[in-house]
């Protein structure tokens, strides 16, 4: 996968989680006290991690031709543990 496509799909899939957390955090105003803090500390984790995915994007856009070739893997297997993490996460709330 190139470079631009892959940077893309990151994309995509951050614009996909902040809505899942949007969702979530309108799911936690509604909800009781106790479960308000559980919402809570569970938004804190996939904030960090949608972060942490935002930063990786920035990295592969940033990096030259050159490093991206060198890097091209080890980008594609950090995203695809920070993408597994989040949906993780989010399968705690369905």
């Amino acid at each position: 996968m190139d470079r631009n496509t892959f940077v893309e799909k990151m994309k995509a899939s951050i614009d996909d989680w902040n809505a899942q957390i949007a969702g979530l955090q309108a799911r936690a105003e509604k909800a009781q006290s106790d479960a308000r803090a559980e919402y809570n500390k569970q938004l804190e984790t996939l904030r960090k991690q949608r972060d942490e995915a935002q930063a990786r994007m920035k990295e592969a856009q940033d990096a030259s031709d050159k490093a991206w070739q060198d890097m091209q893997k080890g980008y594609m297997a950090a995203w695809d543990s920070i993408a597994k993490s989040f949906q993780d996460a989010m399968g705690r709330f369905r």
